[in-house]
């Protein structure tokens, strides 16, 4: 028994010593070496997917819901009817209000039959005949437009071709009002990506500005865009002073119908660009007290360098340093 127990512990000792003089030495000895190519010197913001055309609709009255047209999904154009309110009351005052201005418009030419010829020598109760007339047929005929707009407001109507991504209610009978959404609707070829920079960001920002966008849902995607807007005052209800940037697709083959408003991700706004330089990774730059240093050959010998634009993946070597130079880890 005791032969065995001194057995596995001569294992564990060896495995043991294995593991320093060889496992370590496999650790420490991570290497790479340095090239040459382009370094771009990034600004990432996150943000969210949204659309220019995008808009929630409400009627301009409350009353009761007599018929919706649509349904979610649906493709709409511009200009159609969506839904509409019980306009039988609106139609009355409309009506109303045409013959209020017939009446008021017949009195007036009453009235102006009646001074016809007294342009020069009008008397004082002439004029107080017609002007009492002409106000009269003026605001009969104000009653008329409101009528006719309210009337036109009964309906929601689509303001951009799009497609109905909402509907409260899809049936009639129900009684809505005017603080409530009834249909939701947006035009995916409007699609954006939306940023916030903070104020020590904002200042290298500029509209024209390359990017690259990768969104939460599709990791393994990427997509080219330009900055098509740079808030000019804070954006509301943030807790510190941050700007709006709009970054528009410039690829044709983003799949608008793929993507969807609120997405989030990332966006990778190209401050600066360098080709053709030499670089290394982050990993392999150290710094002490004199500034920044890597690890040269497999002697590790210490070499003090300068360094330019940085990223993640790779920090531009200014001096010092060759093509093919081995650093060490």
């Amino acid at each position: 028994m005791k032969k065995k127990i001194i057995i596995v512990i001569g294992a564990v000792i060896l495995i043991f010593i294995s593991y320093k003089l060889w496992g370590g030495k496999t650790e420490n000895q991570e290497s790479v070496k340095v090239q040459k190519g382009d370094v771009a010197e990034e600004l990432i913001l996150s943000g969210e997917l949204k659309a220019l055309e995008h808009a929630k609709l409400t009627f301009q009255s409350s009353g009761e819901l007599s018929a919706v047209y649509v349904k979610e999904g649906e493709a709409v154009k511009k200009g159609q009817t969506l839904a509409k309110l019980d306009t039988k009351v609106l139609y009355e005052t409309y009506e109303r209000a045409v013959a209020d201005l017939r009446d008021a418009q017949a009195s007036l030419d009453k009235v102006y039959d009646e001074v016809k010829g007294h342009d020069k020598d009008e008397s004082l109760t002439q004029r107080e005949t017609r002007t009492t007339a002409e106000v009269a047929r003026d605001k009969a005929y104000r009653s008329l437009e409101i009528a006719k707009e309210n009337l036109a407001n009964g309906a929601i109507r689509a303001p951009f071709d799009g497609i109905v991504s909402q509907v409260a209610y899809p049936f009639n009978g129900i009684n809505t009002t005017s603080a409530q959404t009834q249909i939701e609707i947006v035009n995916p070829a409007t699609l954006y990506f939306e940023v916030s920079a903070d104020q020590t960001e904002v200042k290298d920002v500029k509209e024209g500005m390359k990017s690259l966008i990768i969104l939460d849902a599709f990791s393994d995607e990427s997509f080219e865009g330009n900055v098509s807007y740079v808030g000019l005052t804070p954006k509301e209800g943030e807790t510190g002073t941050v700007y709006k940037v709009n970054i528009s697709f410039s690829e044709t083959s983003f799949d608008i119908q793929k993507y969807r408003v609120g997405m989030s991700g990332d966006a990778k706004l190209i401050l600066n660009n360098k080709e053709n330089v030499l670089y290394a990774p982050p990993s392999f730059i150290n710094s002490d007290v004199k500034g920044k240093y890597v690890l040269v050959g497999p002697k590790k010998r210490k070499v003090y360098i300068e360094t330019g634009i940085e990223n993640e993946d790779r920090v531009e070597i200014i001096d010092e340093l060759k093509e093919g130079d081995t650093l060490y880890d």
